[in-house]
């Protein structure tokens, strides 16, 4: 729903190409296919890969680049294997990223270079982030918590950070504890 009301914020052209890190096999990108863009991802797992081209009815063409293993097809890249090792050339021309479960998928210790590299490789485009903030003695993660406060610390200065809604989980966070969702919108600043 998040997608529906608040991603044409982003003001994007139709075809534009929007990078999904850590995607997964998420219905997101069915979303973004629909909607006309283009979509590059990269993920870990292979198998989450093949699950996604399926369930979108696609059979893609796969070459090996360095240590990834680049899956193609009709408007949609995924880069399988270790996001630190894709950089700007492989991944190509983007217009926005799409952040629905990468940030919060890391443990703090690999933030600032995730923050760092994401930025980096697409040349500081708009991001739309969401992220949660609950009481991690509850419950460890991931998703992990991450407070309004270390999100302006990792992307406050490259970026104008936009809150668009921060609401409560229905049930809580895997139905274990209470926490927020919040959707962010990242500006690059001008430099």
């Amino acid at each position: 729903p998040w997608l529906d009301r608040y991603f044409d914020r982003l003001s994007l052209k139709p075809g534009a190409r929007v990078f999904v890190p850590l995607c997964g096999k998420t219905l997101d990108i069915h979303w973004l296919l629909a909607k006309g863009y283009q979509v590059t991802g990269a993920e870990l797992s292979e198998l989450a890969i093949e699950q996604l081209f399926a369930e979108l009815g696609l059979t893609p063409v796969i070459n090996d680049i360095g240590s990834l293993r680049h899956y193609h097809a009709p408007r949609i890249d995924i880069f399988a294997g270790d996001i630190f090792e894709l950089n700007a050339e492989t991944l190509g021309q983007t217009d926005a990223v799409y952040d629905r479960a990468a940030l919060v998928a890391l443990p703090a210790s690999l933030r600032v270079r995730y923050a760092g590299h994401v930025a980096a490789i697409t040349k500081s485009v708009p991001q739309f982030m969401i992220t949660f903030e609950y009481d991690q003695s509850v419950m460890q993660g991931p998703p992990f918590s991450l407070s309004d406060a270390e999100v302006r610390s990792l992307y406050g200065e490259g970026f104008t950070l936009e809150q668009l809604r921060s609401t409560p989980v229905k049930g809580g966070l895997k139905g274990r504890c209470p926490a927020n969702e919040t959707l962010w919108l990242l500006s690059p600043t001008e430099h």
